[in-house]
């Protein structure tokens, strides 16, 4: 049987169109497969964290958590250690056994909990905090309580500045860490310690 032209054009389109469509549903499924490969067999760059978990420790009074799939930069609340990163000024005595000691307490993996104050960030974007460890341990206390770091009060965040000024004084009149070895804060590296402290 012949099929007339009107036939035949409608014919080749039908197939056009049949062609079309196995092609954009083999597409489909291609995009479909790499999606769940992607999403599903391969793993993020950072895993998921179901708890504020410490990923590094930048300097003594700064570190990275990361809380679900995001890393947050967290500054620790109250206290300031000797700087070390801040290209504004010198590496200050002290502050890389700082950096250290902080490294030792917040090891990469542990889980924190982070303490909020009246105000949540500083005008650089991070978070303020007070960092707890899970066996308890309130890590800003320690490191002024074993002269890692000195008291830095900005208002309206004190709701633990009490602490931090008798743990601070203690450590002064002991001396303990920075207060023996450089006599006090701020100090550039290579300051011999005065023993009388600030």
């Amino acid at each position: 049987m012949r099929l007339t032209r009107k036939e035949r054009h409608a014919l080749l389109r039908r197939r056009f169109l049949l062609s079309l469509l196995v092609v954009i549903a083999l597409l489909g499924t291609g995009l479909a497969l790499r999606w769940c490969y992607l999403s599903l067999l391969d793993p993020p760059a950072e895993p998921f964290a179901a708890q504020p978990t410490v990923v590094k420790v930048i300097d003594g009074d700064t570190i990275d958590v990361r809380v679900g799939r995001s890393t947050v930069r967290v500054r620790l609340l109250g206290i300031d250690t000797p700087e070390t990163k801040d290209p504004r000024k010198p590496v200050q005595c002290f502050g890389a056994e700082a950096s250290h000691r902080t490294a030792e307490l917040l090891p990469r993996g542990t889980i924190v909990h982070l303490e909020s104050d009246r105000e949540t960030h500083d005008v650089f974007g991070r978070t303020l905090a007070y960092v707890h460890r899970a066996d308890g341990l309130f890590v800003n206390l320690s490191l002024v309580t074993d002269g890692y770091a000195d008291v830095l009060t900005i208002a309206p965040n004190g709701a633990h500045s009490a602490e931090f000024i008798a743990a601070a004084a203690a450590a002064r009149a002991a001396p303990r860490g920075l207060w023996a070895a450089c006599g006090g804060p701020g100090r550039p590296v290579g300051t011999a310690a005065s023993g009388t402290g600030r």
